[in-house]
């Protein structure tokens, strides 16, 4: 398919956010979760880090103190002593990458966000399509760094990417920054360019996924691209979202209950 065809595609689908999840039960970003965001009919949403042996882990925060309550961070660490420990209440463990995208098999699409670290952005980056280069599915790349967004347009033109931006400092708590499982904390330039989407010059992304309670925003509104829109957590506001054209990101309710 064509790039434009793949980012219509995209467009189409509902989003469950880090996997269609049921928490503590059923945790975030795991692979019961994944595996139920297949059996629903739902795209997927997930995090990757890159992990001290150069593995590839699907987890938001660095840190493994909000979903697993050890104070590690997952570039410290190999995978293997990573999932060691199991998630929130389950009996899961942190999945690789590969597992989410053998259980996926193309299923319905994935919108990969890149979380990098310590200046890993390209390593990281590069180790992701290694992995997805050999994958026969829909899925596209976002992320809240703007280097990798631009490391994107530069070495992989062909892949559909996304800049991640929202008010973020307004949303985030500093004092919990290693656990909350938040976004990075930014300098007052960083978040103003990001919410004004002018870091866009630079990676010139295929669209923008931004934040829903933000979606006022002048940048966004005077924004022509494709977006799509996160966390949205009530069923008006899906409907809400996807009626202005985005594609909708959602957690913490089934979309089938209000149809």
């Amino acid at each position: 398919m064509e790039k434009k065809q793949i980012l219509d595609e995209l467009l189409t689908w509902r989003y469950a956010h880090r996997g269609f999840h049921n928490k503590p039960a059923v945790p975030e970003n795991s692979m019961i979760a994944f595996r139920r965001a297949v059996d629903e009919g739902f795209g997927i949403e997930l995090d990757v880090h890159l992990t001290k042996d150069k593995k590839l882990a699907v987890i938001h925060d660095s840190s493994l103190k909000r979903t697993c309550g050890v104070d590690l961070n997952i570039e410290e660490i190999t995978l293997g002593e990573a999932q060691v420990y199991f998630l929130e209440k389950s009996q899961e463990v942190i999945p690789a990458f590969e597992e989410v995208l053998d259980a996926v098999d193309g299923k319905v699409p994935l919108i990969i966000e890149i979380k990098s670290a310590g200046g890993n952005d390209r390593e990281l980056t590069d180790s992701v399509m290694a992995v997805l280069e050999g994958y026969d599915g829909l899925y596209c790349i976002e992320s809240f760094s703007p280097s990798v967004v631009g490391y994107l347009r530069k070495a992989y033109p062909d892949v559909v990417r996304g800049q991640l931006s929202g008010c973020l400092n307004r949303n985030f708590d500093k004092k919990h920054a290693g656990a909350s499982g938040n976004e990075p904390i930014l300098t007052g330039l960083q978040d103003f360019l990001l919410k004004n989407l002018w870091v866009n010059a630079a990676g010139r992304p295929d669209f923008v996924a931004y934040c829903y309670e933000d979606r006022d925003m002048r940048a966004l509104v005077k924004f022509k691209g494709a977006k799509f829109m996160w966390t949205i957590r009530r069923y008006d506001d899906l409907k809400a979202c996807e009626k202005s054209g985005a594609a909708g990101i959602f957690e913490q309710f089934n979309p089938k209950d209000y149809e």
